[in-house]
């Protein structure tokens, strides 16, 4: 059984450019700018790229590698770049308006497709949403985000069986297909959403590009 998530992006408002009715909102993913797939090699470049010095973090990116090695699956290879990395690691910490933090889970098993597992590596402050890898036995590797505390359910009942199939996602949602491009969107919308608050231009063609979709949406409206 191969499930298919509903695809959204959830994230907070980027001030003048995107309306969110609360902390954080959850979008159709139709609604967000289009990213260029072809742009995200694993380089990081859109950081600087790597520095070639290891990261705070690169101890428990290693022991989660372990982790998910025992389960027979394999951490995506710009998700391991980024973690290891002293430049690149914890860039979306820096740029997050609503105070999420990396941290990563054991793997999980999905709850709704056997074989697959969920691997949080990045949260909410006060956990109103929650990222996740997920990993497929395919090799299929995309980042999803949910409401849900996977781990903590986890450590409440660990003889909990996949559901029934039928099941549509419960709870999960699709919102990048790799590591890299989820960093850009959020990382870009981070520092709109930061500028924003300081009321500061967007002087980077990445944001004002980005920004730039929103206004022209609300023209043709």
């Amino acid at each position: 059984m191969t499930v298919r998530f509903p695809a959204e992006w959830c994230n907070t408002d980027l001030g003048e450019y995107r309306e969110c009715a609360g902390t954080y909102e959850w979008y159709p993913y139709d609604s967000v700018p289009p990213l260029d797939p072809a742009r995200f090699t694993g380089s990081f470049d859109w950081l600087g790229g790597p520095s070639g010095r290891p990261s705070s973090v690169v101890d428990e990116v290693e022991i989660l590698g372990a982790a998910v090695a025992r389960v027979g699956l394999t951490l995506p290879a710009d998700f391991l770049t980024y973690h290891r990395d002293e430049r690149l690691a914890l860039s979306l910490d820096t740029v997050s308006p609503t105070g999420c933090w990396q941290n990563f889970s054991v793997p999980i098993p999905s709850p709704v497709e056997p074989g697959a597992y969920l691997v949080r590596f990045f949260r909410d402050q006060q956990d109103c949403v929650m990222w996740y890898l997920y990993l497929r036995p395919t090799g299929e590797t995309f980042v999803v985000h949910s409401w849900r505390d996977f781990e903590f359910e986890l450590e409440e009942d660990h003889e909990a069986e996949p559901e029934e199939e039928g099941m549509e996602g419960d709870g999960i949602r699709w919102c990048a297909p790799s590591f890299e491009e989820f960093a850009h969107r959020y990382w870009v919308e981070g520092r709109i959403a930061l500028a924003g608050y300081q009321d500061e231009p967007l002087e980077d063609p990445q944001l004002s590009a980005y920004a730039e979709h929103y206004l022209k949406h609300r023209s043709d409206e």
